[in-house]
């Protein structure tokens, strides 16, 4: 059972819970304002190497945001903010939330 949870993937649409939300999120994926889902996971996992557990498309600040969050290996949680046009990392939050450089670091080694 653990492993079908982190497996799941929780695709969902802030805004007025209506319904509207998934087609303007579709209509900017046509338009090319937002870089497929698929895209954006696998640039993910790999500079965070862990389990997607929660994907959220959401309008912020004026332009599409992805908010990803990751459960890595020993059990951190990570936020990321992703910026859905570029795929740029806007913010990261949690526990050893490093990036790249964090491969070589040990897991027990918190500073």
């Amino acid at each position: 059972m653990a492993a079908a949870l982190l497996a799941w993937v929780d695709i969902g649409l802030a805004g007025d819970g209506h319904g509207g939300d998934h087609e303007r999120a579709r209509q900017a994926l046509e338009a090319g304002e937002v870089l497929p889902l698929r895209t954006i996971i696998e640039r993910v996992e790999r500079d965070y190497p862990g389990q997607v557990i929660e994907v959220e498309l959401e309008r912020e600040h004026g332009r599409w945001e992805y908010d990803i969050k990751l459960l890595r290996s020993g059990g951190s949680l990570v936020k990321l903010r992703i910026d859905a046009r570029d795929g740029r990392i806007l913010g990261v939050k949690g526990r050893q939330a490093v990036g790249q450089g964090e491969r070589s670091r040990r897991a027990g080694d918190e500073h």
